[in-house]
């Protein structure tokens, strides 16, 4: 018989591990035995839900970071002013350059990956 209020700590223990939690951490957090958690653990179906789970907080944090790019990067180019000491200008100049290239990087990398994916899309739609 399933005891009463599984569903809420299974969900608590996905949140601790979700969040970086070791075993015996997410145990004691959640008021359940390592015992329990190893279980969950080797559930196939609850290991997808964890991994699904960590992929949309990944995918919130990336949103946030995204929207806070723009004023990030106005400060940036603030403290590239005349004004501001040399050795600070410097770094805001350096981390300016090395994230343009990232940002590039990541474009590119974007762009060849959908391409690709139609690519194998179309492929995969021709009949044999």
């Amino acid at each position: 018989m399933a005891r009463k209020g599984k569903g809420k700590s299974d969900d608590r223990v996905l949140l601790a591990l979700a969040c970086g939690a070791t075993v015996e951490s997410a145990a004691q957090k959640t008021g359940v035995c390592e015992r329990t958690v190893y279980r969950l653990l080797a559930d196939p179906a609850f290991r997808r839900r964890l991994q699904a789970f960590r992929a949309e907080m990944v995918q919130r944090a990336a949103g946030m970071l995204t929207a806070a790019g723009t004023e990030s990067i106005k400060t940036l180019l603030a403290l590239q002013q005349a004004s501001i000491p040399p050795a600070v200008r410097l770094g805001a100049a350096r981390t300016v350059l090395e994230m343009g290239v990232r940002i590039r990087e990541a474009a590119d990398l974007e762009t060849r990956l959908t391409d690709l994916e139609q690519q194998i899309a179309t492929i995969m739609a021709v009949p044999a």
